[in-house]
């Protein structure tokens, strides 16, 4: 399991790693790339904050949750029996350590970089690779929770009301 895991979160690490470098090159003079009328597009921004924005005045405090969430992935990997829990940890560790790669290379500096942002879905929020990542292993990781399998791939039984 842990070849899974570890081959799914390099290959979201690569994604959004790549992807954030061609949005950079490619839409850094401010234009807006329409994908699905005005549904899907692609805009680029530097993010200081979390999802919708939320903490932009306190970027040093979503890294500092970041390496938290990171070190906790971490910490669970070794008890990964399970191929849908090796999928859902690996692409949350590697959507995580995507943006935190942006918070400590990117301007303004370590700990405090913005993270790079260009898919906009229809003007509600601009995301990344990294956050596609993120939300498809929690979706994931719900589901497995309230389906009652455990990471070593056991389905706890329901005990009767």
């Amino acid at each position: 399991m842990l070849r899974w895991y570890a081959t799914t979160a390099v290959v979201a690490l690569v994604l959004d790693q790549a992807t954030k470098v061609w949005a950079m090159g490619a839409l850094d003079d401010g234009r807006v790339v329409p994908l699905v009328g005005d549904v899907l597009s692609l805009r680029l921004i530097r993010n200081s904050g979390a999802a919708f924005s939320i903490g932009d005045s306190m970027t040093w405090v979503m890294t500092l949750v970041a390496l938290g969430v990171t070190g906790a992935i971490v910490w669970v990997t070794p008890r990964i029996r399970s191929l849908p829990w090796a999928l859902a940890l690996g692409a949350l560790l590697g959507g995580s350590v995507g943006n935190l790669v942006d918070r400590f290379v990117r301007e303004p500096g370590p700990l405090r970089g913005h993270v790079v942002d260009f898919i906009d879905y229809g003007g509600l929020f601009v995301g990344n690779v990294a956050d596609i990542a993120i939300v498809g292993g929690a979706i994931v990781l719900v589901w497995l929770v309230f389906s009652g399998i455990g990471l070593d791939g056991t389905k706890e039984e329901q005990a009767d009301a």
